[in-house]
């Protein structure tokens, strides 16, 4: 029972881990951009969520997952319009790779300096500390509710692409940016609100990995690193992909735990390094 409880709590970890990966691979699929800033945002908005609850120790910090993801989408939507759409235009995938690289590094130094290298954690109280009891196995409240909500926005983004006019503008845009201008479409305003979606989804990952765990300005490249290996395990372009990915990772991680508690990270690294050899293009990749 020990084993299946482990494999449960592996793929409700995983759950956060794939919503860590959901804006990256939002992202590349439509603008064919790598954000190297996307684990600095995810940091950035745990910060936002601690800032918040300080000011509002009443407040349970669950309720500033919202308010914070309406102003990550503002952050994204100009961060796109004022500096990553003249990179993306240029038709060179290394010059908006370069960009969101310093974008990291000026936004690492920036909360060094404003919130110091002390780590940090966001109280959920007792909602977080709950658990359930059944069949002899006892399950986190918090963590289930995790993976109902990145299930939920997994499916969310999958229906909005797929069924409505939005989705499928942004679906042909992303096949051939010329041609829908044709159409009256602009491509530049997609992007804008395709870069604010997924730095909306990177701030309620952030919230929810710092209700979970502690963080400091330094644990974006940890966080960048999952949400890469989810991406590429998942396929480029899938976002189911992307979702199942995440839960492999998890559940590597927590048996790896059980081997070693000093090493348990490494399971998911090698577990990601022996399916890119395996299969190269990932788990829902079309193999070339």
């Amino acid at each position: 029972m020990d084993w299946i409880e482990t494999l449960i709590n592996g793929a409700l970890l995983g759950a956060l881990y794939g919503l860590l990966g959901l804006g990256l691979a939002l992202v590349f699929g439509v603008m064919r951009v790598v954000n190297l800033a996307h684990g600095e945002f995810i940091v950035l908005a745990a910060f936002g969520g601690t800032t918040l609850a300080s000011l509002a120790p009443s407040v349970n910090p669950l309720l500033w997952i919202l308010p914070v993801a309406l102003l990550a989408f503002g952050v994204g939507y100009l961060l796109q319009a004022t500096l990553v759409n003249r990179t993306v235009r240029s038709g060179d995938p290394l010059i908006p790779l370069l960009l969101t690289f310093g974008v990291g590094v000026v936004l690492r130094n920036l909360m060094v300096e404003v919130f110091g290298t002390d780590p940090r954690a966001l109280d959920g109280g007792a909602f977080t500390q709950a658990g359930i009891e059944f069949l002899g196995l006892r399950v986190g409240v918090f963590p289930i509710t995790v993976l109902f909500l990145a299930a939920a926005m997994f499916g969310g983004l999958q229906w909005l692409l797929a069924h409505t006019e939005w989705g499928r503008i942004v679906r042909a845009t992303s096949d051939n940016a010329r041609i829908v201008r044709l159409m009256g479409v602009r491509p530049d305003r997609v992007y804008n609100t395709v870069m604010g979606l997924a730095l909306a989804f990177a701030a309620v990952a952030g919230m929810l990995l710092a209700l979970r765990s502690s963080f400091n300005p330094y644990s974006g490249v940890e966080r960048l690193l999952v949400a890469f290996e989810v991406v590429i395990l998942g396929g480029l372009g899938s976002f189911w992909g992307a979702f199942a990915g995440g839960i492999m990772l998890g559940i590597a991680q927590l048996l790896g735990q059980k081997f070693d508690s000093n090493a348990a990270a490494l399971y998911a690294h090698l577990l990601f390094f022996v399916i890119l050899v395996i299969r190269p293009t990932g788990l829902a990749g079309r193999a070339s």
